[in-house]
């Protein structure tokens, strides 16, 4: 894609997820991002391989289940007007038919033989479980450890080059994605074993379709480094961040993720700042077979 599209294309998705309460036209983003709206929609559909009203609408709802499950204080019809909808109806019947499930059954789920397949299931193959969300209430055990210490430590500021994979989290994409940044990083006279290796995960596969979640690979990099398309300039903020470490297989990272969620934030003094979460990979799981990384999570002190 030429560069200045790529550059208004994203600035397109990040003013359509920093407006989902809002009412968001053709009109308005494509203003916004500065693209003629006659055209706009078929831009973006080509850009996307998926249309602007579908994207908002998987957004509003994506964004409404994780915030059913980590925002438990807030009430269900306060998530449906943080998520866009007009109405607790509307947006219960739009849940119920994306999902499968209404938000009640989201937020206290029953263990079934069958997921009840909705809408998400139709358009992109995946079967919605809200189960996938909450970690059995046993002892994390992994192949590598059975005891798992959160840490909260303060980190400066760090320069980063990042790469976007293409599809999401699938497999081949995120090795060909970290294959090409570290290639690049060793070309700037980054040795592979001198990388910083952080990637930030801004979609819970639980809810969203494996190709459809936004994955984005990082290295650390010095201010002298000369950074150009395809890869972007970024910064990890200064603050607090929680730090989990994991070695086994995915599974067991995916455990970890639940239980720091589930289990360490309700009571710790934090909540999650605005931030994704990040991992930090130690190893290549293709040479060890099993993975190693450090789950990181942003922090803000509860006020």
């Amino acid at each position: 894609m030429n560069p200045a599209y790529k550059r208004r294309i994203i600035k397109a998705l990040e003013y359509i997820e920093s407006q989902l309460a809002t009412p968001l036209s053709l009109e308005i983003i494509s203003e916004h991002c500065h693209f003629s709206p006659f055209h706009f929609h078929r831009i973006f559909s080509g850009a996307m391989n998926e249309t602007l009203n579908n994207y908002i609408a998987r957004r509003r709802l994506e964004k409404a289940a994780n915030f059913l499950v980590f925002k438990r204080d807030k009430s269900i019809t306060e998530i449906a007007y943080d998520c866009g909808f007009s109405s607790s109806a509307n947006f219960s019947r739009a849940i119920k038919q994306y999902f499968g499930y209404t938000p009640k059954e989201i937020r206290q789920p029953k263990n079934e033989d069958i997921s009840r397949l909705g809408r998400i299931f139709d358009k992109y193959g995946k079967v919605f479980d809200p189960t996938d969300f909450y970690r059995e209430k046993t002892a994390i055990k992994t192949s590598y450890d059975a005891s798992i210490i959160v840490e909260v430590k303060e980190l400066a500021t760090m320069r980063l080059a990042k790469l976007k994979s293409t599809r999401g989290y699938q497999s081949d994409s995120l090795f060909q994605t970290w294959d090409d940044l570290s290639k690049w990083g060793e070309l700037q006279n980054i040795a592979l074993e001198k990388q910083f290796r952080l990637a930030w995960c801004y979609d819970n596969p639980a809810v969203t379709p494996l190709d459809k979640c936004r994955y984005e690979a990082s290295i650390e990099v010095d201010n002298d480094t000369s950074i150009a398309e395809p890869f972007t300039e970024a910064y990890l903020p200064q603050g607090s961040y929680a730090f989990l470490h994991v070695k086994g297989t995915s599974e067991d990272v995916n455990h970890a993720q639940k239980y720091l969620f589930s289990e360490w934030l309700p009571y710790s003094r934090f909540e999650p700042d605005n931030l994704p979460m990040l991992e930090h990979y130690i190893n290549d799981v293709r040479i060890d077979g099993l993975i190693e990384t450090e789950i990181i999570l942003k922090l803000r002190r509860l006020g």
